[in-house]
């Protein structure tokens, strides 16, 4: 009987646990994007994963009184040029590679600009450490996202 009841137990906590524990091993969810030059946020990024497959989606900008509240991706060269910023897919085809998501790109809809990308969390799954580059990973720039949900 004391048997059973520990076992139950312990089956209900890793029941409970994980959530906790897919959360730290996957970047799926609502992350806020801080920025590397200023340190202040930037904006709500969705990332969801589809088929093996990450991408990221802008779900809400913080923007100062004063600037364009609903911007549009002027400077961007291929499809997104002149659509909005908000719900805009800006990250995509990111597949795990060992501890971290790569192979995928991710835009920059202040410049226009597409960089390869790369994807790993950090402190437990509560930050995740974004790299967007040109040609090799040492030649670009990186930014730690906070994890909102």
């Amino acid at each position: 009987m004391r048997l059973t009841r520990t076992v139950a137990l312990a089956a209900a906590a890793l029941m409970a646990a994980a959530p906790a524990f897919a959360q730290e091993s996957s970047p799926v969810g609502l992350w806020k994007n801080i920025d590397d030059v200023t340190g202040k946020p930037k904006a709500l990024i969705r990332i969801t994963e589809e088929n093996g497959v990450v991408q990221g989606k802008i779900e809400k900008l913080f923007r100062a009184a004063g600037e364009e509240q609903n911007p549009v991706c002027d400077k961007c060269t291929d499809a997104r040029k002149n659509q909005p910023i908000i719900g805009m897919v800006f990250m995509s085809g990111l597949k795990k590679d060992g501890k971290e998501y790569a192979g995928g790109e991710i835009l920059d809809p202040d410049n226009g600009k597409v960089y390869k990308s790369k994807l790993k969390l950090a402190d437990g799954g509560k930050k995740l450490e974004v790299r967007g580059y040109i040609g090799v990973p040492l030649l670009g720039r990186s930014q730690t996202w906070v994890r909102q949900d």
